[in-house]
């Protein structure tokens, strides 16, 4: 496998301290297999012998082995296998190498990537796999535990975190509410708009962290709008991440709430719109707060 350089903003590479961050420390090694990953032991053909797929894009969540899932900002998931004749490039050029001595290891769970895929009976496979310049490098850093700037921010999510154990001590400084359609996870350009405009106001604020909280409306099941608010949220929290700069240590796991909390009624088509909705919290701690 031919593997490459780096990308620009560390903040994409620690999304994973978006998760309690015991967590998103030990995911950047493979482990064995998690169970959201099957493991199929069926070998893939020749890539001549392969037909052209889908560009796959989104940031790495799992990896197993040879194996890794890639979650789009829609929160949609696909498994992608790994194999010799993969290569690994940066935005600033591709190098030759092989797996043998650069390693599939630099695919970190965090990282931004995407993926061009051949297609086989076993699933898809990884042909090429782009990353932006200097995420290789601050990858390493990361895992090797030796970069300042990893350290202050591991050093940032842990004291956050602990002050965040009674969210009563907290003011909302500001709720942004983004709309969706119905059984959608895609972002309007308004909402775009609207999530920047959020976090440029946050971050004129000392010590401010969003809670990002996800509803749909009453329409289908439990189960279903449970997901779905899931991934509305998530699409909130990777838009706000990668688009608008925000710091990932700043934003709280995010929360789907399925139908619950209404704002209008659900026996109208109104109503039903208003409730499709993320909300976007602004909190500042009571302490630092000036009101």
């Amino acid at each position: 496998m031919r593997t490459i350089s780096h990308r620009s903003g560390a903040g994409l590479l620690i999304a994973t301290l978006a998760l309690p961050l015991s967590a998103g420390l030990n995911a950047q090694t493979p482990e064995a297999a998690p169970a959201n990953i099957v493991v199929n032991a069926e070998r893939p053909p020749a890539v001549a012998e392969m037909t052209a797929g889908p560009e796959i894009k989104g940031v790495i969540t799992a990896r197993s082995g040879d194996r890794m899932k890639v979650t789009a900002a829609d929160g949609t998931s696909t498994v992608i296998t790994l194999i010799d004749a993969t290569r690994i490039k940066s935005s600033s050029g591709l190098f030759n190498g092989s797996r043998g001595n650069l390693g599939a290891d630099s695919l970190l769970n965090g990282l931004p990537v995407s993926v061009k895929t051949l297609q086989w009976s076993g699933g898809l496979v990884a042909n090429q796999v782009s990353l932006k310049k200097g995420d290789l490098k601050i990858a390493s850093m990361i895992q090797t535990g030796t970069a300042q700037k990893f350290e202050e921010q591991t050093a940032a999510t842990q004291a956050l975190r602990g002050r965040m154990g009674d969210i009563d001590k907290y003011n909302v400084k500001a709720t942004t509410n983004v709309y969706f359609d119905t059984g959608k996870a895609v972002l309007s350009p308004q909402a775009k708009q609207e999530l920047c405009n959020t976090a440029t106001q946050a971050g004129s604020m000392d010590n401010a962290l969003l809670l990002v909280v996800g509803y749909t409306d009453a329409v289908g099941s439990e189960e279903y709008n449970q997901t779905l608010s899931e991934k509305r949220a998530g699409s909130v929290i990777n838009y706000l991440q990668q688009a608008c700069r925000w710091q990932p240590y700043r934003v709280l796991t995010p929360t789907g709430m399925s139908e619950s909390d209404p704002v209008a009624s659900n026996d109208t088509e109104e109503g039903k719109a208003q409730n499709r909705r993320v909300s976007v919290n602004v909190l500042v701690s009571k302490a630092v707060d000036v009101m």
